[in-house]
């Protein structure tokens, strides 16, 4: 009874993270709009939006984590867990945690020398994480039709490595860089 309970409080999270994720899409979208368009009040709107908005998200996400220390069942696999009564629009297929993504990209950042583009990244992580992707995972966001969702889910974990500092914040633009931590962290996945 009280399992219940639990797993829709964490299908709850997870689509709240979905959903807050498309929104901060939507706003971006408005925003490289309104730079084509030249109108830079619009998008200056759009950036302070953007920045809220993902703050939010990210509160959102400790919130989430902190729910799972509280109350999850120890294990890797929270699939199981999160397995929601009544929430018909996860249950056709939960996406693939953050975190799973963590281990790839580090182990991608390191086989290309510990600094690559965005793209080259994913490319890496997609050829280490296809068989484990869910079919949820492949298709396109609603809010972008040309992204999958893994793609999206895999550069939130990038913002959230940044904040625990697996990842460099002053890496240009488009680059992605491991740092120290980030060593340290992949070679203890290695070794346990």
């Amino acid at each position: 009874m009280i399992e219940n309970n639990l797993t829709g409080v964490a299908a709850a999270f997870e689509m709240l993270l979905e959903e807050i994720e498309a929104e901060i899409n939507l706003v971006n979208q408005a925003g490289a709009r309104a730079l084509e368009d030249r109108d830079y009040d619009k998008a200056k709107e759009a950036i302070e939006r953007a920045e809220r908005l993902t703050a939010f998200r990210n509160k959102a996400e400790d919130l989430r984590r902190e729910w799972e220390n509280l109350f999850a069942p120890k294990g890797d696999d929270m699939a199981s867990w999160v397995a929601p009564r009544g929430l018909s629009r996860l249950r056709r297929g939960q996406r693939t945690r953050e975190e799973a993504y963590y281990q790839p990209i580090l182990a991608g950042l390191q086989a290309l020398g510990g600094s690559a583009p965005m793209n080259q990244v994913l490319e890496i992580v997609y050829q280490a994480m296809q068989s484990t992707l869910k079919e949820a995972d492949l298709k396109p966001l609603a809010s972008d039709p040309n992204t999958p969702r893994w793609k999206n889910t895999a550069q939130w974990a990038r913002h959230t490595m940044v904040k625990k500092g697996l990842l460099r914040n002053d890496s240009p633009r488009g680059i992605w860089q491991i740092t120290e931590a980030g060593i340290r962290f992949l070679q203890g996945k290695s070794n346990g």
